[in-house]
């Protein structure tokens, strides 16, 4: 193990551990460690092999044995444990917002509470509203993220559903019988929250393919198999359907179950009125439903069917209903953006504030992945749960990202770090002042603690648009998918806001968000808003947030020249000028 997934099991004991009651001494002791291991600024490897761990300050015995274990085995027998003497529903419990691991305990001691249910029923009845600490306001926002959490407890958010299809698309690709095969549904749509695994293949021999699927470590649970198709549950409780057609069926099944179902209205009726049949199985010269080969028109590929029927290619992404057919018409569909048009990253997060990665780790990183820039975003210092940073220790940072630059350009390195802040918009004005602002290489400017108003959010965001030394605004709608709604705001306002002042907007990738909505972006676009991409990167795996964003990116229209952070760094250095030259 990593020195993250480390520091997430030990954070996990410390939550453990609080849960049951256990002395808040060793309960800090593990988070304290969590956050030692997250700071070090060399692999946790090679320190554990060079047994260097009763070095690090707040690491006893105890804990370097723990941790020794994880590093070497993978596993902890002490965590295990642990996990598996607290009741599933307490563990459940930290699941609901405004429930940790205290309130939990309280309820537990108080209540007898051991499940979700059983908190549900308690508020019901007004029993939790007369605990020391809760009241009524919070027993009202406990039932209702109950609520929240019965709705979507089955969607799961896209990078759940890619994580668990790789594997199983690998197994395809690998398979001696499969002669093409693909996502399909949601998935390959890019949808931000999806159902089901949709899976697609083509074979001679489909019954041995479907065996082998149902055969799948990560399945769980078979729930249907036939000739043609299996359904099986995975682990964490979603849904995999694959479905096994012949291979001159698989580029109108690839159509078919792609989706969405308004876009296959569109298709079949397209087919009906030149007198042919678009279904599953093929496009037929036929006017009623048929199944056969003698009337099947041959199609290679997707592409083959979309020109039967009078249209340029429609990338998946767009398959909607939402304009794509009156594009695909007039010509072909423009290209949209791509994971390697990306020149580097403007939202991300270090040790300075709340992120896990120092400065050094994410030049190291950022230059791996072969980008030319990075811009350091770390929270200004209303975000006080964040660490975020007060005038002075920003100043710090800016000297230490010049410093680390004068560096790079030493050694001849085509690499820029670049100086920001993501700055709190506040009720009425900004976390720094414009002298401070003034001095970062790139501002994103956010609204973390939003009115219950909104005119009021409204105007927050676009005061901050009109701010000479904003050049976009992050996350503007707040939403956290699958648990919290987006705040009330005119998003037409502020876009119309940021069009007339050269300010841009952030689609920001973390799979939580993906805010703005793709689905504003092509009003946006029209007024000539352009998007910063940001993968909203804490740790270093957040890096693969950017691929996840492009997919977001693409249903929304999004071309390369549409995103800042597809410039080569001296276009984007002029770019970044021109908002403040322009107010």
């Amino acid at each position: 193990m990593n020195k993250e997934q480390v520091a997430a099991i030990l954070t996990e004991i410390g939550t453990l551990l609080e849960l049951k009651g256990e002395n808040p001494f060793k309960t800090r002791a593990y988070l304290n460690a969590a956050r030692a291991i997250e700071s070090l600024d060399e692999p946790l490897e090679k320190v554990v092999a060079e047994g260097r761990l009763d070095q690090i300050k707040g690491i006893g015995e105890s804990l370097r044995d723990k941790i020794t274990e994880l590093v070497t085995t993978g596993r902890l027998g002490y965590y295990e444990e642990l996990k598996a003497s607290i009741p599933p529903g307490l563990i459940e419990l930290l699941e609901i917002p405004g429930l940790g691991p205290k309130r939990i305990l309280t309820l537990r001691e108080k209540l007898g509470i051991e499940s979700v249910d059983a908190l549900e029923k308690a508020c019901r009845e007004g029993k939790v509203a007369t605990l020391p600490g809760f009241g009524e306001k919070t027993q009202a926002n406990l039932l209702e993220g109950i609520e929240r959490r019965r709705k979507f407890a089955s969607q799961h958010l896209l990078i759940e559903v890619w994580s668990a299809a790789e594997p199983l698309l690998e197994f395809l690709r690998q398979h001696p019988d499969v002669i093409r095969c693909s996502p399909a549904g949601s998935l390959r749509r890019n949808k931000e929250v999806i159902g089901d695994l949709d899976l697609l293949a083509s074979s001679k021999n489909p019954k041995q393919v479907l065996e082998d699927f149902t055969r799948q470590p990560a399945v769980t649970k078979v729930l249907a198999k036939g000739d043609t198709k299996a359904s099986v549950l995975l682990e964490g409780g979603l849904q995999a359907d694959l479905r096994v057609v012949a291979d001159r069926e698989f580029p109108f099944a690839q159509i078919y179950f792609t989706g969405s179902k308004q876009h296959n209205i569109v298709m079949r009726q397209r087919a009906i009125e030149r007198g042919l049949r678009l279904n599953e199985y093929g496009l037929f010269r036929s006017k009623e439903e048929t199944r056969d080969p003698k009337l099947l028109i041959p199609c290679k590929d997707e592409a083959e069917v979309f020109q039967q029927l009078g249209l340029h290619y429609i990338p998946p992404e767009l398959r909607e209903d939402l304009g794509e057919f009156e594009a695909a018409e007039k010509g072909p569909i423009p290209r949209l953006l791509e994971w390697t048009d990306l020149k580097g990253s403007l939202h991300n997060h270090t040790t300075w504030s709340d992120g896990h990665m120092t400065l050094e780790e994410t030049v190291q990183l950022a230059r791996s992945l072969g980008l030319a820039y990075w811009a350091v975003t770390d929270h200004s210092r209303s975000s006080f749960q964040a660490n975020g940073l007060d005038p002075q220790r920003l100043r710090q940072q800016i000297r230490a990202i010049r410093e680390i630059n004068q560096r790079l350009e030493d050694e001849g390195a085509d690499f820029h770090l670049l100086a920001g802040t993501e700055v709190d918009i506040l009720r009425d004005r900004l976390d720094f002042d414009d002298d401070l602002l003034a001095e970062l290489d790139f501002v994103i400017a956010s609204l973390h603690v939003p009115a219950n108003n909104e005119a009021e959010n409204t105007k927050r965001l676009i005061r901050a648009a009109q701010n000479r030394f904003v050049h976009a605004l992050g996350h503007p709608t707040g939403r956290l998918l699958l648990e919290r709604d987006p705040y009330p705001v005119n998003l037409d306002a502020v876009i119309e806001a940021c069009a007339e002042t050269g300010t841009w907007i952030e689609l920001n990738c973390n799979p939580h968000r993906f805010d703005m909505d793709w689905r504003h972006w092509p009003a946006a676009l029209r007024k000539g808003v352009r998007c910063v991409l940001g993968p909203d990167a804490h740790r270093r795996e957040h890096v693969a947030y950017l691929k996840l964003g492009v997919g977001i990116a693409r249903k929304g229209w999004l071309q390369p020249r549409d995103v800042i952070n597809t410039l080569p760094w001296p276009q984007l250095l002029k770019a970044l000028q021109r908002k403040r030259q322009k107010l």
